[in-house]
């Protein structure tokens, strides 16, 4: 055929269900939450009275107020260290995965697949059980090793009180790392590593010179994926929150949102900590969307 192929009409047709699904059901929130944030919205506009237009005034009141900036900082912090954590643990794992037994493995891989599976409420009601400070079995296990925490309060300290945080999140979130990068070791040609390991390389010098450049389309993209997601948590903090911190030292942006727009009433300027969460989401997605791109094109 020498002209170009004639572009069927049907395919575009059959994608409309879902753009129009999409536009209503995430399309709409979006944009109330935009216009709430140029608007001076409080308790009064849930009874019907009109909300004052105020422009850009909540973004300049989050801008100079240092409580959003310390919430900001300890969210990304937050992310960021959480999110390598799950990587390196999961990377470990599924490097762990491609030397055991196909017995061990699959006992390995059902523990990680059942914490994966495990609903967020019943995993939270545990993991505070275990760090209680009257009846945890973390106080009580370091009793018998010789450490006397003399009923410690984990969740009363913010440094504890986060460390406990992350050790949950992490333990929610290595099994996706895990069976993502184990999925992408399948794919490194035993050949080259045995040429490697010919040529006098160890095993740290293998994964970081042959193994992590050939599977890091999929570190990259798993730790944007951990970064996203670590960075709009709320279920947990409010879990362990409700459990012990309840004072602004405890907020990550999730509940800082939550805390400003259903606490005190201000939903303008929850509205604006919503966007701005957005915004930087949007940048590590966009990142993410690359790597796809540049995945398919290879």
């Amino acid at each position: 055929m020498t002209g170009r192929r004639r572009a069927r009409p049907a395919p575009y047709l059959l994608l409309i269900p879902a753009i129009l699904i999409l536009l209503l059901g995430m399309g709409y929130p979006v944009v109330w939450q935009i216009v709430t944030s140029f608007q001076d919205y409080g308790l009064a506009q849930q009874f019907g009275k009109p909300a004052d237009f105020v422009g850009f005034a909540n973004y300049v009141g989050l801008a100079i107020d240092p409580q959003f900036w310390a919430v900001l900082a300890r969210s990304i912090a937050f992310c960021v260290i959480g999110a390598l954590a799950t990587v390196i643990i999961g990377t470990a794992l599924a490097m762990l995965m491609t030397r055991v037994p196909k017995g061990v493995r699959l006992t390995l891989q059902i523990s990680l697949l059942l914490a994966w599976s495990m609903p967020i409420v019943a995993a939270m009601t545990v993991w505070i059980w275990l760090f209680d400070r009257r009846r945890g079995a973390v106080n009580y296990v370091l009793g018998l090793i010789g450490i006397d925490v003399n009923r410690y309060d984990w969740l009363s300290n913010p440094w504890t009180f986060f460390l406990v945080a992350g050790v949950v999140i992490v333990w929610m979130s290595v099994p996706f790392v895990a069976f993502s990068v184990y999925a992408g070791l399948t794919q490194v040609s035993a050949e080259v590593i045995e040429a490697a390991q010919l040529d006098g390389a160890n095993g740290w010098q293998r994964f970081r010179l042959v193994i992590a450049p050939l599977i890091a389309p999929v570190l990259s993209i798993v730790l944007v994926l951990n970064l996203i997601w670590d960075l709009r948590v709320f279920t947990h903090f409010t879990f362990l929150q409700d459990a012990g911190g309840k004072t602004s030292e405890f907020d990550v942006l999730g509940t800082y949102i939550y805390r400003v727009g259903a606490g005190a009433g201000e939903f303008g300027v929850a509205a604006a900590v919503s966007i701005l969460t957005l915004a930087i989401t949007i940048a590590l997605s966009w990142f993410y969307v690359r790597q796809v791109i540049k995945e398919d094109r290879a």
